[in-house]
């Protein structure tokens, strides 16, 4: 990879950002990693501290910085939809703005998900008709408000304004190490499955009958990664939206134990009831924080580490989800990963960095 490619990381201290920075480190990309706390830690990563509501510090911030390439991977949960577009289309065109009178930037890709297939979480996967699955990128929007399509257009606007190409990337349940992640299954359930081995409690399916017999996906942070660097680098995935998962099909039926079994912890699954785990894990912060305490793990606040209320959205849902790849394969993104292997790498490197016992 040339080095004259500039890549500015919006969200760098996210599951995708991080693992992009990563990716686009180990072949000689010139990264730039902006968040309010962009991580310090990543050798070679320029860190960028800034507001994305706030334009006079993304001036400031991004002063010197002249990307040729911008990731857009991150955004800000609200309370309603109409608040979540509102300010997630702010954060891409202030971003956008920002950067616009440099006249450097060749591609810009954002990260989105299977909402734009499902719904906002308001309306997630509830009423009118779903399309079929597996979902595909030619579907026409849903007649509902998202913030997705919201993001979408000013992308598309700021492409047409300043003339460089950009791609979007539709993602499922993005299993990767994140700390303080709005979104965060895998280590969600690492974090439970723990809990779990602590106390003495059965690993219990939290989610619906649909979820637990249907097929599924799930998107390593790895994979996409590996996904924007291609479609950032590849002219037949310039203007083109691609979804992005590992490239195989589970059931949860199947999967589950063996998440079980990592931990020494007895697997229950679907029984007739839907067991949320943010019931289940509604008094657990102070076990964990003794548990923590005990083998001296580095992220004591429970909080920081298990996003109850969006795994139990994934897993609750009534109708089984999967993507269909077909598009970018075409194109020639190959990549594959092994989803079980996604879970258990994930679960060996929280333990490797003390994150979980």
């Amino acid at each position: 990879m040339s080095v004259d490619k500039i890549a500015l990381i919006v969200g760098a201290s996210g599951i995708v950002g991080s693992n992009l920075a990563q990716e686009l480190l180990s072949t000689n990309w010139t990264v730039y990693g902006l968040a309010r706390r962009p991580p310090q830690h990543l050798a070679g990563l320029h860190p960028v501290a800034a507001d994305l509501l706030d334009p006079a510090s993304l001036d400031a911030a991004l002063a010197a910085v002249n990307p040729t390439h911008v990731f857009i991977t991150t955004w800000m949960r609200q309370d309603t939809e109409v608040e979540n577009i509102r300010v997630n289309s702010a954060l891409v065109r202030n971003i956008l703005t920002a950067l616009s009178p440099k006249k450097t930037v060749q591609h810009v890709a954002l990260v989105t998900g299977l909402k734009h297939y499902l719904g906002p979480f308001e309306a997630y996967a509830k009423g009118g008709t779903l399309p079929p699955t597996p979902f595909r990128e030619e579907l026409p929007r849903l007649e509902i408000e998202n913030f997705y399509y919201a993001q979408e257009d000013e992308v598309y606007a700021a492409a047409a304004r300043d003339g460089y190409t950009w791609s979007i990337h539709r993602p499922h349940t993005i299993i990767g190490k994140a700390v303080g992640n709005l979104m965060n299954m895998g280590t969600t359930l690492a974090v439970y499955g723990s809990i779990c081995k602590e106390t003495g409690r059965p690993f219990q399916w939290p989610g619906s009958e649909a979820q637990w017999n249907g097929l599924s996906d799930v998107t390593d942070a790895r994979v996409i990664a590996k996904q924007l660097a291609w479609a950032a680098t590849t002219e037949a995935a310039h203007n083109e939206a691609f979804n992005i998962v590992n490239g195989d099909y589970f059931r949860w039926s199947w999967l589950w134990p063996r998440l079980a079994a990592w931990f020494g912890v007895e697997a229950r699954g679907f029984d007739g009831t839907v067991h949320p785990l943010e019931e289940q894990m509604a008094e657990d912060a102070a076990v964990w924080q003794k548990l923590a305490s005990r083998h001296q793990l580095t992220v004591p606040d429970l909080s920081q580490l298990a996003s109850a209320w969006h795994t139990d959205l994934d897993l609750g849902r009534p109708l089984e989800v999967m993507t269909d790849m077909s598009k970018s394969r075409k194109l020639g993104f190959h990549v594959y990963q092994p989803t079980e292997e996604s879970f258990i790498d994930l679960f060996a490197q929280l333990r490797q960095d003390h994150i979980i016992p």
